[in-house]
């Protein structure tokens, strides 16, 4: 009987085998981390333009934020000359107003009134006078009530007093001063 001998067969023929099987195992490796690799730079790539866009949308908003200051600034301004302005129309109003008031005054003062006392408080006045008779003041609250400049001309009270051996009627107007239209 002829014997032969399988084991070196076998045994490169098993070596064979872990060879394949390392090459095969190699290759997956391989293939595994340039998979790996891949998917690594994908992501990288996608990270990268996403931060690009973030880097972008934060310089917008820190353009637009320079902006807004802008507006509220010139928002502030534009109130401050509002007020600075209508300060100027208030002041233009009053510089006209008690020349305006006191002319009207002048006008409506009949002959035989006197005056002995004015005051303006805020926009109420205060007459203090004499006249010769109750129909003298009687004219004069009409004529003070149909100027444009005062109004709600009312008589406080109204006294007798002798003066000289004349009879005056001594009164007391209040009313209120009034800004016409133009």
């Amino acid at each position: 009987m002829i014997r032969i001998n399988l084991l070196p067969i076998r045994a490169a023929q098993k070596k064979e085998r872990i060879r394949s099987q390392m090459s095969i195992l190699i290759l997956s490796l391989v293939a595994a981390s340039i998979a790996c690799g891949a998917v690594y730079f994908t992501m990288m790539a996608r990270i990268s333009d996403k931060q690009g866009e973030i880097n972008s949308v934060q310089a917008q908003i820190n353009q637009l934020q320079k902006e807004i200051g802008e507006v509220s600034r010139y928002k502030k301004l534009q109130a401050d000359l509002k007020k600075k302005l209508e300060i100027l129309q208030v002041l233009k109003n009053g510089r006209s107003g008690p020349v305006h008031l006191l002319d009207e005054l002048n006008n409506a003062l009949p002959d035989k009134v006197w005056l002995t006392d004015y005051s303006v408080s805020g926009g109420s006045v205060k007459i203090v006078g004499m006249a010769i008779n109750e129909d003298a003041v009687a004219s004069f609250m009409e004529r003070l009530s149909a100027s444009p400049y005062y109004g709600s001309v009312e008589l406080s009270g109204i006294s007798q007093s002798v003066q000289n051996k004349i009879k005056l009627q001594k009164f007391n107007l209040t009313c209120r001063t009034l800004q016409p239209a133009i």
